[in-house]
């Protein structure tokens, strides 16, 4: 047998290669930004309302956009992120979204 023949004896005569690439598809991040206006108690009702977040998520969320300027509050995909977006401007957050790096 020679090194090129496979292990039962047989070939075809045709070498098929495959390849598995994978593309893995970045996230979108809701962004919410921190504003002068809007209380803090405020931002934590309305990412309980709008995610469904528990007190303590919320809290530590609105504490990250008000000590950092911002915070992601939700990733996933585009779509999705879009509407948030939408949710939260309606009730007065100033959110964005952006791609994950």
């Amino acid at each position: 047998m020679d090194a090129g023949e496979p292990l039962g004896g047989t070939t075809t005569g045709t070498d098929v290669i495959t390849e598995n690439v994978v593309v893995a598809k970045r996230p979108w991040n809701v962004v919410v930004w921190n504003d002068p206006v809007t209380p803090m108690s405020v931002v934590v009702v309305i990412f309980k309302r709008i995610f469904g977040y528990s007190d303590n998520k919320a809290t530590q969320l609105m504490m990250t956009v008000h000590h950092e300027g911002r915070a992601i509050v939700w990733s996933g995909q585009r779509d999705r992120a879009q509407v948030y977006c939408v949710k939260l401007q309606v009730a007065g957050l100033q959110s964005t979204i952006e791609q994950d790096e």
